[in-house]
């Protein structure tokens, strides 16, 4: 069974970038699917919207955090992951996330200009997925 999901909507802020003690970027996307439907027996259109949070690292974070605002149209494809901690009162919390493996401007209502970016020099390879892995800093995210 594959743990793989794809998304398209509007990001709901800026992305938020951050880096870990070691210097890894990551940065943090709210993203707002919208749905629409007539309903059979009204024929009122009903719409519904659906909130996720999006996590990137490394150099896509920070080609996002350079690239994309509050508003732009995106395509997202990851995986899902559940992160779990606790609270300062004790309170254990948890949240689903969109781990991405890609993230696209839509072209359906904009047009981009594309930079392609210097590669950092460090040494990257592929796994058995396909999946981008940072030998400097290990699988990380």
């Amino acid at each position: 069974m594959s743990n793989s999901t794809a998304i398209t909507g509007n990001l709901t802020r800026d992305p938020e970038i951050r880096y870990t003690r070691d210097g890894q970027a990551s940065a943090l996307l709210g993203v707002a699917v919208n749905r629409r439907w007539q309903d059979r027996e009204t024929h009122e259109w009903e719409e519904a919207t659906s909130f996720f949070d999006v996590v990137c690292w490394r150099d896509m974070a920070e080609n996002v955090a350079m690239s994309l605002t509050k508003g732009a149209r995106v395509m997202v494809t990851g995986r899902l992951e559940q992160r779990s901690w606790e609270t300062e009162l004790g309170e254990r919390r948890s949240k689903i996330e969109i781990v991405a493996d890609e993230i696209g401007a839509s072209l359906r209502f904009a047009t981009v200009e594309l930079h392609r970016t210097e590669r950092s020099e460090r040494v990257a390879g592929g796994d058995a997925d396909g999946n981008l892995v940072d030998a400097a800093a290990g699988a990380g995210a």
